[in-house]
């Protein structure tokens, strides 16, 4: 059996970093985990290919190779998913389709042969089964969490690492948290389902056994939701695997109750985490008890995270404008707490309803879903109709981004944030296209661009206050240069 694995492309997004991988001529973020670990599920005598979208072109002769095509995505590569089955439907391929976006719209995919949806690990072997007794049926799907003790390394293999930034591998799968307007409880439950830190340190091993020494990215919705198993087991392994290696930082999303643990901030650290993305939210007390927010609830949330900083951890933070509670105000107090904060990367979007979540329920009760989800963080959409009216939450909305990351106001806040970070000394391999990247900032930022005075102003502040922090304040330039493209190609 011959079979393609096929990841759709990414549309420009926030998250896409296409703007700024130029500068280190990388092609995408990270390799797809979901298709690879599926990929090491499958019978060992079976071919196997992938085929990234967001790399390379799927062809003519990838279709005629291929038995089966295997297509995973989320909701934001709706189109490219699309497109692709088409194709596939052409050459007369069957095509085989799972992930969060076929789980979530499969009816909207009339002509995909099979779906495989929820978790692989449940539903992956009865398709198998089917397949080899001739019989597979169209759907699979289960409302069981599964185990992941028994989840395989991934097959990196199959793809050719130097193309990505980052690669991704996961700890964990679901969250504690109840947030009305989140389905990654729907998709995957409330109590945190976790590997073994030997399974982690293996896929490690793999990953640094193929030569990768890039950051490391815990795609885990978050990964401090089993504080015991992560403070007993997982960092003390982590510690023990990093002594000795050059670089893999790595990151991760948590909840903002992290900073009340200076002892689990503490490990992470010294384990090797530099990066936490948080979801902030909103400032809006009334607006975090509306979609259940309550970790956030009842704290100085600028404190929180000035305590991460201080820790060692830079902080990547999620906004939402839109709930019901949201007044006017709400725009200039998103604007002077991201500022104030010191998050540099500040992802800001309305308020969206997926499907499968409280507040899609809600929507749909009171009659206020319009328009199709689109996944995308910040392209100024929305399903559903704010109190507030939406062209006055559009309005506020391209004031926030306006602001926030025009060079005066995004520049001053990296500054803001390398006063307050206290990173440990870290070992870092330093490769050819980073110094590449160091000459190309010179020349589109601080020569071409409109920030040059800002970015000037950054670069020697930095080489003679912080110099240690140096690459880190020329990444976040090249951020900003990216940032502005996908703000001035979605919101104007």
């Amino acid at each position: 059996m011959k079979i393609l694995l096929v990841y759709p492309e990414f549309p420009d997004t926030f998250w896409s970093f296409k703007h700024a991988l130029k500068f280190v001529r990388k092609k995408a973020g990270a390799p797809p985990l979901g298709l690879l670990t599926v990929a090491a599920m499958l019978p060992p005598a079976w071919e196997k290919r992938l085929v990234d979208l967001n790399v390379t072109d799927l062809t003519e002769k990838d279709l005629a190779w291929a038995d089966y095509v295997f297509i995973s995505a989320m909701v934001v590569q709706r189109e490219s998913a699309r497109a692709t089955i088409q194709r596939c439907k052409a050459a007369r391929v069957k095509v085989v389709a799972g992930g969060p976006l076929f789980t979530m719209e499969q009816e909207q995919f009339p002509d995909v042969d099979h779906f495989v949806l929820n978790e692989a690990e449940e539903t992956l072997a009865p398709f198998l089964l089917d397949l080899e007794r001739g019989r597979p049926r169209r759907v699979y799907s289960s409302t069981e969490f599964p185990d992941i003790h028994q989840t395989p390394v991934p097959l990196w293999h199959l793809v050719d690492l130097k193309h990505y930034s980052t690669v991704s591998i996961q700890f964990s799968r679901g969250c504690p948290f109840n947030c009305d307007f989140c389905n990654v409880t729907s998709l995957l439950g409330h109590v945190p389902r976790t590997k073994t830190a030997a399974q982690i340190i293996a896929e490690l091993d793999s990953l640094y056994a193929l030569g990768w020494r890039s950051s490391i990215f815990f795609v885990d919705d978050n990964f401090i939701g089993n504080k015991k198993q992560i403070k007993a087991e997982v960092l003390p392994a982590l510690i023990e695997w990093r002594k000795g290696k050059t670089g893999m930082p790595f990151s991760t999303e948590a909840s903002i109750n992290l900073a009340d643990d200076p002892e689990l901030m503490r490990l992470m650290v010294a384990a090797g985490f530099d990066t936490v993305f948080v979801g902030i939210e909103t400032p809006n007390e009334d607006s975090l008890t509306e979609c259940s927010k309550n970790q956030n609830k009842g704290r100085d949330l600028v404190e929180s995270v000035k305590r991460l900083q201080r820790a060692g951890l830079q902080v990547q933070g999620g906004f939402i404008v839109g709930f019901d509670n949201d007044s006017p105000s709400i725009f200039q107090q998103q604007i002077d707490f991201i500022q104030k904060s010191g998050i540099v990367t500040a992802m800001v979007g309305l308020l969206q309803a997926p499907l499968g979540t409280r507040l899609y329920d809600r929507m749909q009760r009171e009659g206020r879903l319009a328009n199709e989800f689109s996944g995308d963080n910040v392209d100024g959409s929305t399903n559903i109709i704010p109190k507030m009216g939406l062209e006055p939450l559009r309005e506020g909305y391209r004031e926030i981004l306006s602001r926030i990351y025009a060079p005066k106001f995004y520049y001053e806040r990296v500054l803001i944030f390398l006063r307050e970070y206290r990173p440990p000394q870290i070992r870092v391999q330093l490769e050819p296209q980073y110094i590449l990247a160091l000459w190309r900032s010179i020349y589109q930022l601080g020569i071409r661009g409109v920030e040059r005075v800002h970015y000037w102003r950054l670069f020697f502040w930095t080489l003679f206050r912080r110099p240690r922090l140096f690459p880190l304040a020329i990444t976040f330039a090249i951020y900003g240069f990216h940032f502005r493209q996908v703000i001035d190609l979605h919101v104007g």
